[in-house]
């Protein structure tokens, strides 16, 4: 299967991603991997990415849908993959379009994880740090710690970092609604959208999921 996976910041994208991935025998492509895995390669596409990085600058989107296109054209992405964080905006979505029908393929389905809001707002804001090991994370209301501000694994200080607070993730929805929430409207005009609550339990989100994709 071939599957685009959005959904605002603090959706659940990753997670959900990696589970429907490993549920389907299809590779997890993210935009942060691509990124990561062409800067640290050395690749073209990475030297310009990283240029525009330090610059300050956003990737252009022919940079953005190079990294894409290498990867779903690798041998275990034949038979399927699943996009997370790319299309990011209208014009990725025409381009991934064009580079499918180029080789005879489509989409399968869009799976659009659907939060409110606030609660984006409260599962964000509410994540703490700790300044030991990265790796531990908390919540305030769904991961408290035994002692407040105190991690439970070796004791660091738990803080909220500074694109965690509320005002940046309000941005980060307001640039969300913007640039990529036309998509939606995008894969749902071509009868692609399949709107996922994304609400509750991991296993439950990602059972919903598939029950909707065997749909």
């Amino acid at each position: 299967m071939r599957i685009v996976l959005v959904g605002p910041p603090g959706a659940g994208k990753g997670t959900q991603a990696a589970f429907l991935a490993k549920n389907l025998s299809i590779p997890h492509i993210s935009t942060g991997d691509l990124f990561r895995a062409n800067i640290s390669q050395g690749t073209e596409l990475g030297k310009q990415a990283k240029a525009y990085m330090d610059a300050g600058d956003l990737v252009p989107d022919e940079v953005t849908i190079g990294m894409a296109k290498d990867r779903m054209e690798q041998p275990d992405a034949v038979g399927g993959f699943l996009l997370d964080g790319f299309p990011r905006n209208v014009s990725q979505a025409e381009a991934l379009d064009v580079m499918l029908q180029a080789e005879g393929m489509k989409l399968d389905a869009v799976l659009d994880l659907e939060v409110e809001e606030d609660e984006v707002v409260k599962r964000i804001a509410g994540r703490r740090i700790c300044r030991n090991d990265s790796a531990h994370v908390f919540h305030v209301t769904y991961a408290t710690p035994k002692a407040e501000g105190v991690c439970d694994t070796c004791g660091g200080e738990l803080y909220q970092r500074g694109d965690d607070s509320e005002a940046t993730v309000r941005n980060r929805l307001e640039v969300y609604h913007t640039q990529t929430e036309p998509i939606i409207d995008y894969y749902k005009a071509q009868g692609l959208l399949v709107t996922i609550p994304a609400l509750g339990e991991v296993a439950d989100v990602t059972k919903r999921a598939m029950d909707a994709l065997k749909k």
